[in-house]
């Protein structure tokens, strides 16, 4: 995992910081980790999977559909890539 040193936080900052802490029973340290977290991994963020099953829907696919995209699919093994 990665480290990270916040320097020259305002005290106000700081302080309130703690009270938040202290209010969700952790330390300063484990409620930046929370905050960084819920900021940079929101819970409202789209998933791949979901935006691609919606856009499936959108358009009509059925699950005929997806069998005849497996039936005309190359399932022979790609070659790999090589760099010489």
């Amino acid at each position: 995992m990665g480290m990270m040193t916040v320097r020259n936080i305002p005290d106000e900052v700081h302080n309130a910081l703690k009270a938040r802490a202290k209010q969700h029973n952790r330390s300063a340290e484990a409620e930046v980790r929370a905050i960084l977290e819920e900021v940079t991994r929101p819970e409202k963020r789209l998933h791949m999977g979901d935006a691609l099953a919606a856009l499936g829907r959108k358009v009509g696919l059925t699950n005929e559909d997806f069998f005849i995209f497996d039936q005309v699919r190359d399932k022979k093994p790609a070659e790999p890539l090589r760099f010489e």
